[in-house]
């Protein structure tokens, strides 16, 4: 067995879920304890059953009650130094048995998974997505990110399933209300990634590439409609005769879990 589900993912609050038979694993904690708990126990997981929770990056949306889960229940938490230093309120909380440092770009092991950390641009103080592979299978989380180059794709290809942002639309976003600077940061090269971005990337994935399936993430509540990422997405995979008969492409809930996603 090797399951994926998003268990909320966007602008208010990520947390994510990989399994196999022996480990468990959540990548980043930005929303409430109950709302974890509970999606959780919707799978018949409980927090006693997490071997560790993997952290991307700092922002509050990724770690709001990142410190208070690994406190109350005991529970590894990995990222990297600089990382874990921009989160001093969260670092507090974790006992110093439970930090676990990894380095990005190197790989690491957590029972039966391994895990590989790799950079990703985006205005934070070391971010990062992850490969995770089990039983020659490679996963793959990539979400705040500010643009997309080569060497990212390097890194993702090759996965059968991929959790990829796709925050925005830019004519959403350019007639938002968001306060221009807000915009700028977006659009900037450390900021987000568009849904036509997410459309080439998938694109490449699967053409020189073994990707299968796609959950799109991160979805803006204000600058998208999930109808519209997926739109624009498979327009772009249209460009190149792309249909939904070759790749399974779904939108991760904000609000709600995803169905489990078998690898």
């Amino acid at each position: 067995m090797f399951t994926f589900c998003s268990l909320y993912s966007g602008s208010t609050g990520n947390c994510l879920l990989v399994q196999t038979d022996e480990t468990k694993i959540l990548i980043d904690a930005g929303v409430s304890q109950k709302k974890i708990s509970d999606a959780l126990a919707s799978f018949n997981v409980d927090f006693s059953d997490i071997n560790a929770i993997l952290v991307t990056h700092e922002h509050a949306d990724h770690v709001l009650n990142l410190g208070s889960i690994s406190k109350k229940y005991n529970i590894p938490v990995y990222c990297n130094e600089k990382t874990l230093n921009a989160m001093p309120a969260q670092k507090e909380k974790i006992a110093d048995e439970n930090k676990k440092i990894f380095t990005s770009n190197n790989s690491f092991k957590i029972n039966n998974l391994e895990i590989f950390p790799f950079s990703t641009p985006h205005d934070a103080a070391d971010p990062c997505g992850f490969n995770i592979h089990y039983d020659n299978k490679k996963i793959s989380i990539a979400t705040d990110i500010g643009h997309m180059d080569n060497k990212l794709i390097s890194n993702l290809k090759d996965s059968s399933f991929i959790l990829l942002e796709s925050n925005y639309d830019p004519d959403i976003l350019k007639y938002s209300r968001y306060p221009f600077q807000l915009k700028q940061r977006i659009l900037s090269p450390i900021g987000h990634l568009s849904n036509e971005t997410a459309g080439k990337t998938i694109s490449e994935l699967y053409i020189n590439g073994t990707l299968k399936q796609a959950l799109l993430g991160h979805l803006s509540k204000e600058n998208n409609f999930p109808e519209l990422a997926l739109k624009t997405v498979y327009d772009e995979l249209g460009t190149k005769n792309i249909t939904e008969e070759n790749i399974s492409i779904k939108i991760a809930n904000r609000n709600c879990p995803s169905k489990l996603i078998k690898i």
